[in-house]
């Protein structure tokens, strides 16, 4: 490595479970400093967060202690060992060579996923207060220029959704990502307990214009009254 190589350009691209552990060790420490460093019970909760996560994950203790212990050899994640439990912190900024606002912008697209710069204000607000959309973009601009000698693109502007007003980003620190699978939303739970609730409605309508269709005829009367 020369000596004009980020550091970053050694770091090999995160798996999953990594990028988990350690963009929930971020989040924590901006949002709730008194328990950061955090104890590995916390990680291991604050990973398996149902909210403000996507995807959802069900992590095993096992699991996170063993990503935590890649992540060291990596130089993104320390360890003390004062008081009954050790507890672990990150240095994600020292490590990829980013100012704060760029390491809460990739913090944020790691816990949830593809988001828009409006997404990415908003969600950021326990984090750091951006002073508008334009900041947010102009550090991900920032991101997605990165040149080679500081180790690459960290984030990627994904083409626009069909229906979609704004184009998301998605990080790169996992390594290259499917352009096509992540090019539109996928549909929210919300979205699909409707259609559900539409097909049920549908078929009682169905069921009720069947049985008031054979009481008419019992009657001699068509549908209609007439």
């Amino acid at each position: 490595m020369t000596p004009s190589t980020a550091i970053s350009t050694a770091i090999r691209p995160l798996s999953p479970v990594e990028a988990r552990v350690l963009s929930t060790l971020m989040e924590k420490a901006r949002t709730v400093p008194d328990t950061y460093p955090m104890t590995l019970n916390a990680l291991l909760s604050g990973c398996n967060q149902k909210t403000s996560r996507e995807p959802v994950m069900n992590l095993a203790e096992s699991e996170v202690v063993a990503a935590l212990e890649e992540l060291r050899e990596l130089g993104l994640v320390t360890e003390t060992s004062g008081g009954r439990a050790a507890r672990f912190g990150h240095q994600f900024q020292k490590a990829y060579g980013v100012p704060e606002q760029s390491a809460v912008l990739l913090g944020l697209l790691m816990l949830r996923g593809p988001q828009t710069a409006g997404e990415l204000r908003l969600n950021a607000e326990r984090w750091y207060r951006f002073a508008d959309i334009s900041s947010v973009e102009g550090f991900l601009d920032e991101l997605q220029e990165r040149s080679t000698e500081k180790g690459g693109a960290l984030v990627l502007k994904l083409p626009r959704a069909p229906g979609a007003r704004e184009q998301r980003w998605a990080h790169l620190l996992c390594g290259p990502v499917d352009v096509d699978a992540l090019g539109a939303p996928a549909p929210s739970a919300g979205g699909a307990a409707t259609h559900d609730r539409i097909a049920a409605l549908e078929a009682e309508v169905a069921a009720l214009r069947a049985t008031l269709e054979r009481v008419c005829s019992e009657l001699g009367l068509s549908p209609s009254g007439q």
